[in-house]
């Protein structure tokens, strides 16, 4: 559903909650954003907005009232005690777990419905924010970051059962591929985030890791289309893929002559490089994401010359750092 349609019909609903009595369409019309100014358009567009609301569970009243002259005209309104939930019981254990759950979805594109249903809870006298039974037990307050640009379009696409499509680049590949997913799932492990699902250029189940998808993520087929199949433990296939238990693997990075020591550490082998400014190392990491903003921290202080997805990796946290850097700078000269 696209955001001007949900706007519409949440601003429809918020209309006909309001009203004490019955509005016809043409006051609908007049009142509610959204839309078109042409009778016919508007019938066709009302009338679909109708049983969008009543499929979803909205209880849509049509009556009439009697006007001044005596003449009666069809309108609709929304009960507010047919709408409204029944009274909620929570145990401070259940409680606790929609507090935990909120805490959880740092920014995930469901955080706002989180949050707007914890302070509905709490309007309605359910304590969310502390739990005296549960909160000793929670100890620290985790973070599950969906920073990646992939993740709403592709946790979208498996709600809605659509095919995608996405440039991606794999693990020690020097150039990215498009490819062509039926997703099954999206889930996290260790901080990353993965999408499952049949890789129709492959003919097979596969992983792909968020951070290494490319540019935008494309719908590639109609919603529906695409059906979990029976058994499929979407977890337990993101958990056994090589990506997930990657194997170590060498680096060579320069670092700049009686700088960047944490590196130098961290190297199995250090060279002097003609010239006296530069030396050569050789280190070894297992996670190109996880290794690079480590990196990236010595700045022109390390330059990585192999291999390619882990010089790729810096170089794009580098944009990112500098990329942020300027924002906030553009925000300060604004206050």
């Amino acid at each position: 559903m696209s955001r001007r349609k949900t706007e519409r019909l949440l601003n429809l609903v918020v209309c006909l909650l309001a009203t004490r009595r019955f509005l016809t369409a043409e006051q609908i019309r007049r009142a509610v954003p959204g839309y078109p100014d042409g009778a016919e358009a508007f019938k066709r567009m009302f009338e679909r907005d109708k049983e969008e609301l009543r499929e979803l569970g909205v209880p849509l009243e049509v009556g009439s009232d009697v006007s001044g002259g005596g003449g009666e005209e069809i309108g609709y309104r929304i009960p507010p005690q047919d709408y409204e939930l029944p009274e909620l019981h929570l145990t401070p254990d259940e409680a606790a777990v929609l507090n935990l759950a909120a805490r959880v979805w740092q920014r995930a594109s469901m955080a706002d419905a989180v949050s707007g249903a914890l302070l509905k809870l709490r309007a309605a006298g359910v304590e969310t924010g502390s739990v005296p039974d549960a909160a000793p037990a929670l100890g620290i307050e985790p973070r599950v970051d969906t920073g990646d640009p992939a993740f709403p379009p592709l946790w979208e696409a498996v709600r809605d059962g659509r095919p995608v499509t996405f440039t991606y680049q794999g693990v020690g590949r020097t150039a990215a591929a498009r490819r062509h997913l039926e997703p099954w799932g999206v889930v996290s492990r260790r901080g990353r985030w993965y999408v499952v699902g049949h890789d129709r250029d492959r003919g097979e189940s596969r992983v792909f890791r968020l951070s290494r998808i490319i540019g935008d993520v494309a719908p590639d087929g109609p919603p529906g289309s695409v059906t979990v199949p029976d058994g499929v433990d979407v977890r337990a296939l993101a958990f056994a893929t090589p990506d997930a238990q990657a194997e170590p693997r060498p680096a060579t990075v320069r670092l700049r002559a009686g700088a960047a020591h944490g590196p130098r550490r961290w190297a199995s082998e250090v060279r002097p490089l003609p010239g006296g400014e530069w030396d050569e190392a050789t280190l070894t990491f297992r996670d190109a994401d996880w290794f690079a903003p480590y990196l990236a921290r010595f700045a022109a202080d390390v330059v990585v010359l192999d291999p390619p997805d882990l010089r790729e990796a810096v170089i794009q946290h580098l944009k990112r750092a500098l990329h942020a850097g300027a924002a906030t700078g553009e925000k300060a000269n604004e206050a």
